[in-house]
């Protein structure tokens, strides 16, 4: 009876937590129908709500921002409406910080979390697995010149972590892609990734500068 019921948990503990996550973002992005009139809104015009219309209507305002942040006149007010933001005390703070690190992670030439590395951490001897996320900048880049910069996660919540510099030499590039890097982590080393046949990568000499 034990091992049968230890075998219906593992059938549905994946499923009703994928659930669970998929119901909390469809949730989440279904706010965005507050965005719509009210007279417009499904259980205005139909009697109930519609789940999944905000997911929509979401992806939708997306790809409408994105074409016209590509042409002229979408730039101009890209540039008027960052202006507009760069005069308030807090809001500046935030929203460039935060346009600095989107502008890092999603673009396309960009290195940041595009590598998974291992790492000696929090001590010599134990290891780690981290993500490159680029090269010690400003003044640092002086005192540390041939640094890599690598954001170590938490286990099992990888969103929080710790931001290091270390020495390239001491660091060891994984053959492993970042979603298997991330599983690996997530389930706290209970889900490796799959062993490659070829060698194992050298120490980061090997890392793009």
């Amino acid at each position: 009876m034990k091992r049968y019921f230890i075998t219906g948990l593992l059938i549905w503990i994946p499923l009703a937590i994928t659930i669970w996550v998929l119901a909390w973002i469809l949730g989440t992005l279904d706010q965005t129908m507050l965005l719509v009139p009210w007279q417009w809104r499904p259980a205005q015009l139909f009697g109930f709500d519609v789940p999944g219309l905000g997911v929509i209507l979401t992806v939708l305002i997306i790809l409408v921002s994105g074409i016209v942040g590509h042409n002229i006149i979408g730039q101009r007010l890209l540039r008027y409406w960052e202006g507009l933001l760069s005069r308030i005390p807090v809001v500046k703070s935030i929203y460039n910080g935060v346009k600095q690190v989107s502008d890092t992670l999603f673009s396309s030439s960009g290195e940041a979390f595009r590598k998974a590395l291992l790492v000696q951490y929090p001590r010599q001897g134990s290891w780690t697995i981290a993500f490159l996320t680029g090269q010690p900048g400003g003044d640092v880049a002086d005192h540390l010149p041939d640094h890599v910069s690598v954001y170590v996660p938490t286990t099992p919540n990888p969103t929080s972590g710790f931001f290091l510099m270390l020495p390239r030499s001491e660091v060891i590039e994984l053959d492993m892609t970042v979603d298997e890097a991330l599983k690996y982590i997530v389930s706290m080393g209970v889900v490796p990734p799959p062993r490659k046949t070829k060698p194992h990568a050298a120490a980061v000499p090997a890392l793009d500068n």
